[in-house]
This record gives structure tokens, sequence and C-alpha cells, in this order.
């Protein structure tokens, strides 16, 4: 009887976040599914832009395989829990590592072709991935999702700010090393990596620069191409939990939940890799517009109504908080 409350409180709570998640992203679905429309338009003129993807995906995998029998051996360590965490910490950055390359690599292919109009070599993109722009795709692969994670964080404690004077002081704490963070890395970095084979940390200055100077903050802090990508990925790994549990279950149910788990996260790894195209596309978009705005390449009226409305007050946004709030006493 109480596992069962416990489950109906799960699904109550579960039910409660969907539906607040729904009314937070239903006013941005038209403006997402435009840019992504948009964004994706010049990917027809290269027909092999998707090879590095696929690539990327059978290195995954094969790098996978070998993981799973690393975490196998890893049972027979003196602290298995410790070197089972070390290893799937690893598999996440490895799998990063991947996704980030075909980024660049796509970044490449269209930032050029936005900007210079070049039918670059999506091979010759691809080898200086794994060349030049390898050191910042791992850096990169290490500090965003962390920055990410403080991003998060930070909307939280931004909520808390009241009365209480310890949660002011933490939210004022997180949002001060946020400010500073965030303008050193981000992901949006990976367009001029790509495009001018600048530093991580340049990179990622010299664009959110770009993006304050045409006043794009708001329009790209509340961009749900990473929500997209996150979601997708989650509903991939879900797919591969079904399928396999429904197997293991038949065959040794005793390790149902553990190998269920792994397929999740395998299955939830590899759908972001795959993923990477898309993004990629959509932050060459704003990157490129944000350079060269006068392109006739872009739609100039998509982003300039999307930022007028913003101003006006017709279409409200919750970015990231990255600008104290004073609070009233």
């Amino acid at each position: 009887m109480r596992s069962f409350l416990s489950g109906r409180a799960v699904f109550l709570i579960f039910a409660i976040g969907n539906g607040l998640y729904a009314c937070w992203v239903t006013p941005r679905t038209g403006f997402c599914s435009k840019i992504f429309i948009k964004s994706l338009e010049p990917v027809s003129k290269f027909p092999d832009l998707n090879r590095p993807t696929y690539w990327m995906l059978g290195a995954g995998f094969l790098w996978i395989s070998l993981w799973i029998f690393a975490v196998i051996g890893a049972l027979y360590f003196y602290f298995p829990p410790l070197i089972i965490i070390a290893l799937v910490l690893s598999l996440a950055w490895t799998a990063e590592v991947m996704r980030n390359v075909a980024n660049v690599t796509v970044s490449r292919v269209i930032a050029l072709y936005y900007l210079r109009g070049m039918q670059s070599s999506t091979q010759f993109c691809f080898q200086r991935a794994l060349s030049k722009n390898l050191g910042s795709a791992c850096l990169g692969s290490l500090f965003v999702p962390t920055i990410e994670a403080l991003r998060i964080v930070a909307r939280g404690l931004n909520l808390l700010e009241g009365e209480d004077e310890f949660m002011f002081s933490c939210a004022h704490c997180c949002l001060k090393v946020m400010e500073s963070i965030f303008r050193c890395g981000n992901g949006w970095a990976n367009v001029q990596i790509a495009t001018y084979g600048k530093g991580f940390v340049q990179a990622s200055k010299d664009t959110w620069e770009l993006f304050e100077m045409r006043e794009m903050e708001q329009i790209v802090d509340s961009d749900m191409t990473s929500a997209i990508c996150f979601l997708t990925g989650v509903c991939s790994g879900s797919i591969c939990v079904i399928v396999v549990a429904a197997w293991t279950a038949t065959v040794q149910r005793s390790f149902t939940a553990t190998i269920s788990l792994l397929a999740f996260y395998i299955g939830y790894l590899m759908t972001r890799i795959a993923m990477a195209l898309p993004q990629a596309c959509v932050s060459c978009y704003y990157v490129c517009y944000a350079e060269n705005p006068d392109n006739r390449l872009f739609d100039k009226s998509l982003i300039q109504d999307r930022l007028n409305s913003i101003k006006s007050g017709h279409d409200l946004v919750v970015p990231t908080p990255r600008r104290l709030h004073r609070i009233s006493r």
C-alpha cells in the first residue's frame, strides 16, 4: 500500500511538472520551429554533411562496447562504486567530445557558407575538427555541461531570494559567478572555434559580445535547441529501456534494473551525438546573423520581429539570470 501511494505521488509530481513545463514552452514553439526550418535549409546543399555524425556514432558504438567490458571488470576492484562512477563520467565526457567534433565540423561548413558563400569540403572540415580544433572541443566538452548545470542552479536560487539573508547570499554569489563564467564558456563558441580557429575561451567571449552588440542575449538565452536535444535523448533512452527491460525480465530478471539503467544512459548519449547537426545549424544561424545581419541568406524579419516583440513586452521570456536583481525591503 505504501509503495502504491509513493508511486501515485511520483506520478502526481511528474504531472504537475509536465503542466508547468508545457505552460513555459508553448509560447516559444512557434519561433523555435521557424528557426529550425530556416537554419536547416543549407543542409541540402551539402549531401555528405551527415557523414561526420555517422563516423562519430560508429566510434561511439565501438567505444561503448569496450566501456561495457571495463564496467564489468570494475566489479572486481577494491572500490567498485568509485571506479564505476569514474567510468560513467569518463563516458559522458568522451561522448560529449564526439558530439562536439561533429558539431564543429558542421559549424565550419555552414558558417563559411553563410559568411563567405563557400562550398567547403566536409571531409577537410572533419579532419580540421579532429586536429586543430580538437583541444577546444575537449575543453568545451568538459566545461559547457558544468556551466549549464550552474545555470539551472542559478535559476533555482534566483527564485528563492526574499527575506532570508542566507538564501539571498547564495543567490547573489551564484549569480555573480554565472555572470563571469558564462561569458568565458558557452556552447555558442563552437561556431567561431570552427570558423576562425579560436580557442574555446576567446571564442566564447567574442560570441557573447556579438550577441550583446545586436541585443540578442534574451533570444539566445531562451533558445530551446538544447532542451529539444536533451528531451530527444531522454525519449530515445526511454525507448531503449522499454526494449531492453522487456528482454531482460524474461531472460535474467535479477539484472533488469542495472541493464535498463545502462541502456538508458547509452541510448541518451548516442542520441545526443546524432543531434549534433541540427544543433550546429541553429547555432550557426544565430552567430552568423549576429556577425552579419544584412546577409541575404537570413530572414531579417524573423529575429528582428522576435526582438521587437520582447522589447515591447508582447512576448515574455525567462532567460537564465545573470544580472543581479534588487530586493524590495
